[in-house]
Parts: structure tokens; sequence; C-alpha cells
């Protein structure tokens, strides 16, 4: 079980100190549902991606600019719902969210195929996932990305 206070401090921690300026940690992944911990500071963009079948951000401190098909500035404190179109997101402030997705609903993969890049792909906590739920999240990962990854 995961701390969430302790990885939202711990993200933004080493976000500030990255020189991307950026964080992301898995605390749940449960067969296609995730929930991962993002940090950006101020500035960071995630360049345009996919989005998950189902996804919704909780913005825990800060503010970021969600754009795509429509924009939107979400805050500390909003929960929404995000788009199921491709999109981007710009921290406008030291930013810290939990990202809830569904990565795989039968007829609805975004994950899979010629640029299905997601943007949310994580540093993966070993305290938390068995050894095969690493392997197939980082194989996964790579999957998505050519073999590069959110905080490296």
């Amino acid at each position: 079980m995961a701390a969430l206070t302790d990885a939202l401090t711990t993200a933004i921690d080493i976000a500030r100190e990255a020189e991307n300026g950026r964080h992301a940690e898995i605390l749940v992944l449960d067969g296609p549902l995730r929930q991962t911990v993002i940090a950006l500071t101020k500035g960071v963009t995630l360049a345009e991606h996919n989005s998950p079948p189902a996804a919704s951000i909780q913005m825990i401190q800060g503010k970021v600019k969600i754009t795509g098909e429509e924009s939107t500035v979400i805050q500390t404190g909003f929960l929404e719902a995000l788009t199921h179109h491709r999109h981007a997101v710009e921290a406008l402030e030291d930013s810290v969210f939990l990202l809830t997705t569904v990565t795989s609903v039968p007829g609805a993969e975004s994950h899979s195929g010629p640029g299905a890049l997601t943007g949310e792909l994580p540093q993966i906590d070993e305290e938390i996932l068995t050894e095969s739920d690493q392997a197939d999240a980082l194989r996964e990962t790579d999957q998505q990305t050519g073999g590069g990854r959110l905080d490296s």
C-alpha cells in the first residue's frame, strides 16, 4: 500500500531536481487500472499524446493546462475526466496530480499501435509491484515509447 502524501511530496521534490522538471510513479497497478502520481515544474509540457480509454486527473497542488480539441485549466482541488482525444499537458505552476487511467477496454485500445504514446509513463516503485508486475509494466512502457520513459 502506498502512502499518498509521501508519494506527492517525493514526486515534486524529485521533479524540482530533475533536468526535465518532471517525475511520475505508479502507485496502483491492478489489471487495466493505473493510478499514477505525476509532478511537473512550472513551464514543463508533456507533448501531445493519445488518451487512454478512460482517465481522470485530480489536482493535488498547482495548475495545469490541457490542450487538444479543447483547452481547459485544472487547478488545486479539482477532479476532472480527461478528454478521449490527443492532448498535451503544460504546468502553469509547479504541480502534482493523481492520474487515474484504465489502459484497456475491449474495442477501445489507445495504448497500442503506431503513435500510441501516452505521456503518463512512470518510474516503477519496486516496493509496490511484484517482479512480474514490474516486468509487465516496463515492457508496456518500452513498447509505447520505443524505450523512453517519462522520468528519463
